[in-house]
């Protein structure tokens, strides 16, 4: 779907494309793009049909390309999709920049563009190109840090479940967390390289703030590459923790079974000397060998009892002695 956006009263306003004022620059919004959109992009546009498949391939990394009528950026976003396996994963935009428009391509639907379309991000300007793509560029690290947050979050939650818990389901989330881990870190290595390209590049002349506040955005894209490392590593061990956890929840859970299945076969093992045709103990003494019977399932019940009782572990305090100084 294609939507189009100029700037009034430092808001930017959807129009229809009939509605456009040709004296301003236009924001061109390509989301979830189909074929008849691609088709309106070559035609109309003059968007070369490789860069266009160069922004819809989802592993296409972060760069920057000069052509004859306009310079192509691809730059890596975070999104949430609940119903993914790997519910965190990373995509690239494209941002298509002529003289008089920008025009952004993203073969689904972002969160980013969403803030910008919907004016959540202040002083931004599509009459200022330059300021516009640094906004983006801002508002993906901050994407970045919060979905970086809701990980964490989501992986302290797992490992409250995990501790009891003798299934697979636990590990294959955290699993899937470490997946988005990766795709995290590969795209922000990415877009650390967009950004000392976007220093220096000649399509764009950066004044001293726009420098600053791409700087400011190289920090944060630089903090959001350690604390992926760092949940990373956090995330691994406690995988390969949690598996031993697993592990020895289904060894105590097979102990009691065995128990049980020992006490159960004493009793069998009685009542199968009764179906012998040979003289057995207590077999004229009336109530005698039923009450020996008895308790001996009594006993093995008992046993099996103590057997299967947790045993809590006793913590040896030491003793502070108090010293009395006289003065």
């Amino acid at each position: 779907m294609i939507t189009f956006w100029q700037q009034e009263n430092n808001k930017l306003i959807h129009l229809e494309q009939d509605q456009l004022d040709l004296g301003k620059k236009t924001w061109i919004d390509a989301r979830s793009v189909t074929r008849e959109d691609i088709k309106v992009l070559e035609e109309e546009y003059h968007v070369s049909e490789e860069h266009i498949l160069d922004i819809l391939d989802q592993d296409e990394m972060s760069r920057i390309e000069p052509d004859d009528e306009y310079t192509l950026f691809i730059f890596r976003l975070p999104i949430f999709n609940p119903e993914n396996d790997v519910p965190y994963l990373t995509i690239p935009l494209g941002i298509v920049l002529f003289p008089d428009k920008i025009i952004t391509i993203c073969w689904t639907d972002c969160e980013v563009l969403k803030d910008i379309a919907s004016n959540r991000i202040k002083n931004n300007s599509i009459e200022d190109f330059a300021t516009f793509i640094l906004k983006i560029m801002s508002r993906t690290d901050i994407s970045f840090l919060r979905y970086l947050k809701e990980i964490n979050r989501r992986t302290i939650t797992i490992q409250g479940e995990l501790q009891m818990s003798v299934k697979n389901n636990e590990l294959i989330q955290l699993f899937n967390l470490e997946k988005s881990l990766e795709y995290f870190t590969t795209s922000l290595k990415s877009n650390q390289l967009f950004i000392e390209k976007f220093y220096k590049t000649k399509t764009l002349r950066l004044d001293e703030d726009q420098k600053d506040f791409l700087d400011d955005i190289a920090i944060d894209n630089r903090q959001a590459i350690e604390m992926t490392d760092i949940y990373s590593n956090i995330l691994s061990g406690m995988m390969d923790a949690f598996a031993s956890v697993i592990s020895n929840n289904l060894n105590i859970v097979m102990k009691r079974l065995t128990v049980v299945s020992l006490v159960l076969n004493v009793p069998t093992l009685i009542v199968s000397f009764f179906g012998m045709n040979i003289q057995l103990p207590f077999a004229n003494s009336g109530w005698i060998g039923t009450i020996c019977v008895s308790s001996i399932c009594l006993i093995g019940t008992f046993l099996a009892s103590l057997l299967l009782k947790d045993k809590p572990v006793k913590e040896k305090r030491k003793k502070k002695k108090k010293r009395k100084y006289e003065n």
